[in-house]
């Protein structure tokens, strides 16, 4: 007797078709075709059970696209679970840091645009984010303002007596 390999159903929605293939020992597959993601995926979402990693974490940094230049990479042969979680963590946590400083230093410019200077001025005048990227050359930054007290005026105001005479100290042995 023949057994069939797989029956095969088509559903046809007002959106897309759906093809389902039910093989002999239990496997399904589905594939889709169509316009749109359909009325399945709009009411799974709907529902709220269609949640991305970063907002389970709570981040806004992407965990998923970081997890997946982890594998790419090779760092290591397995990556856990909490590890892209956590370096999403820490690179949204900087990211806010230079950008909440990069915009005072922006402010304290009277501009409304963040620029390169504005970066350079934020990092260089925090002691730790400048020790992170001390090795760090920032295109169009500049060099933070400062002048050697060597190369400084010297100061040379004698003090004056009440009538105005440059007053001359003695020397008493």
């Amino acid at each position: 007797a023949l057994r069939p390999q797989a029956f095969v159903l088509f559903e046809k929605s007002s959106t897309c078709f759906s093809t389902l293939v039910f093989k002999p020992r239990g496997g399904i597959s589905t594939t889709m075709s169509g316009r749109g993601k359909g009325k399945a995926a709009a009411a799974a979402k709907a529902t709220g059970s269609q949640r991305t990693k970063s907002a389970k974490a709570g981040l806004q940094f992407p965990v998923g696209r970081i997890k997946r230049y982890l594998s790419k990479g090779k760092y290591a042969e397995r990556i856990g679970a909490g590890a892209p979680v956590y370096l999403a963590a820490v690179l949204e946590y900087l990211t806010a840091e230079v950008l909440e400083l990069s915009g005072n230093a922006a402010r304290d410019n009277k501009k409304s645009r963040i620029i390169p200077r504005h970066v350079q001025l934020a990092v260089r005048n925090d002691e730790e984010l400048n020790q992170l990227l001390s090795g760090v050359t920032i295109a169009q930054g500049g060099v933070l303002p400062n002048i050697h007290n060597q190369l400084l005026p010297k100061k040379t105001g004698r003090h004056k007596n009440a009538d105005g005479a440059p007053s001359s100290q003695s020397q008493e042995y």
